[in-house]
């Protein structure tokens, strides 16, 4: 159903300030008109009954009228300009001059005729249907008569109506003048939100988030303004990351495939061509096909971790014992380097924390400690008081890579012969900062490397009790 409600909320935003603006000084200036108006009525009757109180009939007018009526007197004194003069008994008789139209008697005037008011001031209608404001007062002379003078409404009427049309041209023309302020105002104010929609639809059109919009003030549309900069900023910070993502995904999963593709190839020609390869030239392949293969699991798996849904938010953390979870990846790292030594010290320690997350983000430092550490060295692992260090005898960080150590995909130029994907740092630094801890890289004292973690601490569970 349309209605007036629903064309208003059709009409463009400006449209609608501008209507907004003129309704609202429509409104105020017809009440300012009004109150000034009925102020103006109220003044002028005031004024016209203050006049009518203090007329003062003339004793031998009043005389000759009252002779007039009895017959007594064959002419009147001059009447009174503009004012209609009559004599009223205590039995309601009328006595007033030929040329004036009379005045209906109401219980008001017969009281003051009677003795019974001071005064009576009422409005009438004459026999001609004028309007009239009436004043009644008791005669000084003889009793029971009283004496009604009374004057024409239209003496305030007229100027009443005049300023009426003056009051209603004057609003007219201010509601007229307000909408084109309104207007006018509409269009500057909302100026910035036009520069912020062109903005957007620039950016829907042609996906530039380059797009900037000039800030001016400390206002709302400065505010939206700022925040539209913001989202375009982080938008195109996102964009940006994903290309590089997608680029070093790409350039890291490249060199695999394209070994494990010589190495497939090499053994399908040798098929085909019914050449046989020498028995251990053959194991070295397939051994070859299995590290690519793994390798390439690797780097979909830390991928995959990384593109979790719930990467930005882990979900639910739990109190966990930090030093069972430490000692589990222990096990794990002495399984993948039989030849290293594994020390720990390991002081109880609580935290909260998602405890698969955080358990792949240590095993990640300790293979790491492991990858890095000399055959027969030695990997010296400690949690005291919250803080886990994970010490190797490993060639060390040089300190300008130091800085780029947590970049997803960044790999020393000593260890790209090395297997991994240089993600496993990145994924430790998430996990640790979403605990709401913090993680570093050292060199350490004597060579090789120590990683530290600094958990905060969480209140121990009750045995027996969910850790949630």
């Amino acid at each position: 159903m349309t209605g007036p409600l629903h064309r208003i909320r059709a009409l463009p935003l400006r449209s609608r300030l501008a209507l907004l603006v003129a309704t609202a000084v429509a409104v105020a200036v017809a009440a300012v008109a009004a109150s000034c108006w009925f102020v103006t009525k109220a003044q002028l009757e005031h004024q016209l009954d203050t006049t009518l109180r203090s007329t003062n009939v003339d004793d031998r007018y009043l005389t000759g009228l009252y002779n007039y009526c009895r017959g007594s007197a064959q002419t009147l004194p001059t009447s009174y300009s503009g004012l209609t003069v009559q004599l009223i008994d205590a039995q309601g008789t009328v006595c007033l001059a030929p040329d004036s139209s009379e005045l209906p008697v109401t219980r008001a005037d017969l009281a003051v005729a009677k003795g019974e008011l001071r005064n009576a001031l009422h409005s009438a209608t004459d026999a001609d249907g004028a309007k009239m404001r009436v004043y009644t007062a008791p005669v000084k002379g003889p009793t029971g008569l009283a004496v009604s003078i009374a004057s024409p409404m239209s003496e305030i009427d007229k100027p009443l109506t005049t300023l009426a049309w003056v009051l209603l041209t004057v609003s007219g023309i201010g509601v007229i003048g307000a909408g084109a302020a309104g207007l006018w105002v509409a269009r500057s104010g909302l100026r910035p939100v036009d520069e912020l929609t062109e903005a957007v639809e620039h950016v829907a059109r042609t996906e530039d988030l380059t797009v900037r919009i000039p800030v001016e003030g400390e206002d709302e549309i400065a505010r939206l303004s700022r925040s539209f900069n913001s989202m375009t900023a982080s938008l195109a910070t996102s964009r940006d990351r994903q290309a590089q993502l997608i680029a070093d995904a790409g350039h890291e999963l490249r060199t695999p495939l394209t070994s494990l593709r010589t190495n497939v190839e090499l053994l399908a020609r040798s098929d085909e061509t019914g050449r046989a390869i020498p028995p251990d030239d053959r194991k070295a392949l397939m051994a070859s096909v299995k590290a690519q293969m793994t390798e390439l699991a690797s780097l979909i798996g830390d991928l995959q971790e990384l593109a979790r849904p719930d990467a930005a938010d882990p979900g639910p953390l739990q109190v966990i014992a930090l030093h069972d979870i430490v000692r589990t990846a222990l096990e794990r790292a002495r399984l993948r380097g039989p030849e290293l030594t594994i020390t720990a010290e390991l002081a109880p320690w609580y935290v909260r924390a998602e405890p698969s997350a955080l358990e792949r983000a240590i095993v990640n430092v300790l293979d790491n400690a492991v990858k890095f550490s000399p055959s027969g060295g030695t990997i010296d692992v400690v949690l005291h008081r919250g803080e886990l260090t994970v010490r190797d005898q490993g060639p060390g960080i040089p300190a300008d890579e130091l800085p780029h150590v947590f970049e997803r995909f960044w790999r020393s130029p000593s260890a790209r012969q090395l297997p991994g994907s240089g993600l496993g740092l990145s994924i430790v630094a998430r996990t640790v900062q979403q605990a709401g801890g913090e993680i570093a890289l050292r060199p350490a004292a004597g060579g090789g490397t120590e990683a530290a973690i600094r958990l905060p601490g969480a209140p121990q569970p009750p045995p027996d009790s969910p850790q949630d």
